[in-house]
């Protein structure tokens, strides 16, 4: 059955048909849509287009039409052009030609936003739900290694020795950006479009805030034809999905070398990687690298649904059929690999002394002692040619930091006071980095505790 085809006198060739049809991946609306419809027949009822009867009579029939699509059956044999008209003769198969009413001052238009934005809704209280555990395990990660001490890098090069939680801390806060767009988004999303038709706004007095209370919406939208052309929800939730995604990526790519045999900080769980066919030896990381790889993925779906839209004039346009594919794909990797990700920091655990050791054979305390120059009053250029010269040499000679004595250093350089000397152990430097946001011991518990209160806030 069609939802169209009066003014047409031959229907739609089969390839059109193969060619057009969304049933396939819109199917996932169901819910939603008979949510929808059910909340649209009490709108028809408040406006005396259906009696109290007919009403209950196809509120009952959309509920059961609900239960029976849990089974496969239901699916067998379909081949509507999506799933509305699929709802429709569902509808009509159980309450005969009383279902020819639902549809009355309602446009696929602003059905179909409306079910798209019932479905991200849930969709984002369950990402967000993920998110939040991965933070958790975060902070669980901190507290278990929190006096562990490891490179910082910059430009993949040893740069400053930091506190194991101050590197998992900065994960954290990259993702509570992410929680805060996936709010924001879900306020956008949270918007009730019903009552705007195809795109002038329906013939049908409804009362539109008391339907979007019935589906639990803040607010209704403000123009109709906006309605119609409008998927910036959808963009929105995309580019959040993005970010979350390329945070995701940059802690996988960072797990994948600390567990490697090069530098050996990390042992991953086993049973979040794999072994190798042929060479018996392997662990490899692969659920890392699979987060790695959806990202492109997700990447894809943005620029793809960014690009449909680019060129759209105003309002609805068929083109914009393709955002379900886009934003179902982007949905289902990203809850993925969120709960993927949480797994893996669940059960991975540091192993402190290869991280300490890296820090202690390199120069990176250069800068703590060029910071302690500067304290004594020495100008920070001139300290950091000092301190230069001093790498310098030692490189030369194969000393580490820990070769040099407070007579070694005032011998190099008469600025060297004798107290200096105990910045050639990362620990002491760290110690001076205690203001807020820094990795000094009290700044980092303070921060660890702030994020534990935050992440309870957060959850509410």
């Amino acid at each position: 059955m069609k939802l169209w085809g009066g003014r047409f006198e031959e229907g739609p060739s089969e390839v059109f048909e193969r060619f057009s049809g969304s049933l396939d991946f819109d199917k996932r609306l169901i819910d939603v849509d008979i949510r929808g419809s059910i909340a649209y027949a009490s709108a028809l009822e408040r406006v005396g287009i259906l009696t109290a009867a007919e009403h209950d009579e196809l509120a009952a029939a959309f509920k059961a039409i609900q239960k029976d699509s849990q089974d496969a059956a239901f699916w067998q044999g379909a081949d509507e052009e999506d799933v509305h008209t699929l709802v429709i003769r569902k509808l009509k198969e159980r309450a005969g030609t009383l279902a020819d009413k639902i549809h009355t001052g309602r446009s696929r238009n602003d059905q179909v936003s409306l079910d798209i934005r019932l479905w991200l809704r849930e969709e984002i209280d369950a990402s967000v739900k993920e998110m939040l555990a991965l933070m958790a395990a975060l902070l669980d990660m901190a507290k278990r290694d929190a006096t562990a001490i490891v490179p910082g890098y910059t430009h993949t090069r040893r740069a400053q020795p930091v506190l194991w939680p101050h590197y998992l801390l900065a994960y954290f806060e990259m993702f509570a950006r992410d929680l805060e767009r996936f709010k924001e988004t879900r306020k956008r999303v949270d918007v009730m479009p019903l009552g705007s038709g195809a795109m002038a706004g329906s013939g049908f007095p409804f009362d539109r805030e008391a339907i979007a209370r019935d589906l639990g919406f803040a607010s209704i939208t403000k123009n109709s034809m906006d309605v119609s052309g409008d998927r910036d929800f959808a963009l929105d939730f995309l580019h959040a999905a993005n970010l979350t995604m390329l945070h995701l990526s940059r802690l996988a790519e960072d797990w994948i070398l600390y567990s490697g045999e090069e530098y050996g900080w990390l042992e991953l769980g086993d049973g979040v990687t794999s072994g190798s066919s042929i060479m018996p030896q392997k662990k490899n990381p692969d659920s890392l690298e699979l987060i790695r790889g959806k990202c492109g993925g997700v990447f894809g779906d943005y620029s793809a649904l960014f690009l449909t839209m680019k060129g759209l004039p105003m309002t609805y346009n068929r083109d914009m059929q393709e955002d379900k594919p886009r934003i179902f794909d982007a949905a289902d990797q990203l809850r993925g690999s969120l709960e993927m990700a949480r797994v893996v920091v669940e059960t991975t655990r540091l192993k402190p002394a290869p991280p300490a050791a890296a820090v202690e054979e390199s120069w990176a305390v250069a800068t703590d002692l060029a910071d302690a120059l500067a304290r004594s009053g020495v100008p920070f250029h001139q300290a950091h040619q000092i301190v230069g010269r001093l790498v310098l040499e030692s490189v030369r000679d194969s000393k580490r930091p820990a070769d040099w004595t407070a007579e070694k250093l005032a011998a190099f350089d008469p600025a060297f006071t004798a107290d200096m000397a105990r910045y050639v152990k990362p620990a002491e430097g760290i110690e001076t980095r205690e203001l807020p946001g820094g990795t000094g011991p009290k700044a980092v518990a303070k921060a660890l505790a702030d994020a534990g209160t935050r992440l309870s806030e957060m959850g509410k």
